[in-house]
């Protein structure tokens, strides 16, 4: 195990105070199919929507995955947005302070989204009043917060919380008990932030902040982005800058060593969706520096899980075993093997087909031995992919072969075996299961479609719960003349015949 993962396994044990805008982020889903013909415009075709924690919250939301002791303190309105947010707060066993504010909206951010494509966010929102009378109490709340944290976030999405006066009377609290703050800000004048920990800031808000423009694949980029820095240090007294560079990673420069720039590349593999990203690297951040890791080891675990998160859609978190799994994959270089992270558990195939189908995508299922794969088998494949985007084989385990077909048989262990299919184009994902039959799997994936051969519906359960809950049962067809059982009575033979030749 490796010190990183020991850190990762200690999140459990930090404790962050998160305080900003909260809002609730809704996804509708669909598909655009026609332009409409009253207007030059799309025409969506609402299938389903999700909902959850959005700006700080979805910090929250993430601090809550990596195992945090999350406090979080924010405003929302007196309203039904604003239960449906305390609801989601609840159901994440966050310790909150809201102050409900009459007449004011709770924030909404509607994102309408075909496939893998954003076509419109609609928002619901007015920036929060000052109300004068609410600073004493928030002060009150806020000294026992701070005083029993081990790090303070904040998420300021320039919705009216963090004002100067409350992000300044945050700031020195945190002084006034030795606690870092970081801030993830919003707008040019950072007076307001001044005395911060860490401003984390993205290239844009960063050019923004110091009045220059950058591009990272400049050779002379470091020495003109520490010049920026040396402008926003002096002015502000802040004393670290971590600037978010995209797909050119991030970038820490610290006040006291300006020198001593570290520059690190992005993990992303694939983009699907920036939402949130900057969240996640937020709460990452946070967690690891709670935890005590050194700068450079909190940037690497920040912008590996944002790279993680990209790669989902909608606005997304991280869990810790996604972390650990990427730390060792990298640590590990890999070894070549990408095949092997199509080699999945039925836990890990259920995230994966929640994430899938939230894109509408069509899964498709397929089982059996596959004890030495052959033309029939192929073809088998071929088929079941021709009707589904993503094809899933669960394959049994040589414990259950064994029980199946005898002591002699597999022929190939299981390891073999889910590593030859998962090197097949038309093979998404192998699950290797130990049960009898794959019946279980089918009932916790609900794929949209179970495809088999050889098999009629009243001898095959599988099918049959398909349809149960509105999926498809495809009986596929058959390439006669192939199967492994005649295969290995071929083997059999050919070896019975040489072992008569050499006795001759």
């Amino acid at each position: 195990m490796s010190l990183l993962t020991t850190y990762i396994d200690n999140f459990k044990n930090v404790r962050v105070l998160v305080i900003g805008d909260i809002m609730l982020d809704r996804f509708m889903y669909g598909k655009v199919e026609r332009i409409s013909p009253e207007a030059p415009v799309p025409i969506f075709k609402f299938h389903h929507e999700k909902e959850m924690l959005g700006g700080a919250g979805n910090v929250v939301a993430n601090l809550s995955a990596l195992g945090c002791k999350v406090t979080f303190m924010g405003i929302i309105g007196n309203d039904g947005v604003g239960e449906q947010i305390s609801r989601h707060l609840f159901k994440l066993s966050i310790h909150s302070h809201l102050l409900k504010l009459e007449n004011y909206p709770s924030i909404v951010k509607t994102r309408l989204i075909a496939g893998n494509n954003h076509l419109l966010r609609a928002d619901q929102e007015e920036i929060l009043p000052v109300v004068e009378d609410l600073l004493p109490r928030f002060k009150r709340i806020l000294r026992p917060a701070i005083k029993n944290t081990d790090i303070v976030l904040l998420s300021d999405y320039n919705k009216g919380l963090l004002t100067l006066t409350t992000t300044q009377m945050i700031i020195k609290l945190c002084q006034e008990y030795g606690k870092e703050v970081v801030v993830d800000p919003k707008g040019s004048d950072y007076s307001k932030y001044a005395g911060a920990t860490l401003v984390k800031p993205n290239l844009k808000e960063f050019s923004e902040a110091t009045g220059q423009k950058y591009n990272p694949a400049d050779n002379d980029f470091p020495q003109k982005a520490q010049i920026g820095a040396s402008k926003l240090f002096e002015k502000y007294q802040i004393q670290n800058l971590l600037v978010t560079l995209s797909e050119f990673g991030m970038m820490y420069i610290p006040s006291a060593k300006q020198e001593d720039i570290l520059q690190i590349a992005t993990e992303a593999k694939e983009v699907f969706d920036v939402s949130g990203a900057g969240d996640t690297s937020l709460a990452t951040l946070g967690a690891s520096l709670g935890a005590g890791m050194s700068m450079k080891d909190a940037m690497k675990l920040a912008n590996m899980a944002s790279g993680i998160v990209v790669g989902k859609l909608g606005t997304a978190t991280v869990s810790t075993e996604e972390l650990k799994s990427a730390l060792s994959q990298k640590e590990t270089g890999n070894d070549g093997w990408v095949q092997k992270k199509k080699i999945i558990t039925l836990e890990q195939a259920k995230k994966v087909v929640r994430q899938l189908k939230d894109k509408g995508k069509v899964i498709g299922f397929t089982n059996g031995c596959f004890d030495c794969c052959h033309l029939g088998h192929l073809n088998s494949f071929m088929q079941a992919k021709k009707i589904c985007d993503v094809l899933i084989v669960a394959m049994n385990s040589d414990a259950s072969i064994r029980r199946y077909k005898g002591e002699n048989r597999p022929i190939q262990d299981e390891k073999t075996r889910a590593l030859l299919l998962a090197s097949l184009e038309f093979v998404d994902y192998v699950i290797v299961f130990a049960e009898d039959n794959p019946l279980h799997i089918v009932d916790a994936l609900h794929p949209d479609i179970v495809a088999k051969e050889g098999y009629t519906l009243d001898q095959w359960p599988e099918g049959r719960l398909a349809q149960s809950y509105g999926g498809k049962a495809v009986i596929l067809k058959r390439l006669e003349g192939y199967s492994t059982s005649n295969l290995v009575e071929k083997m059999k033979g050919t070896e019975d015949e040489d072992l008569y030749r050499k006795s001759v």
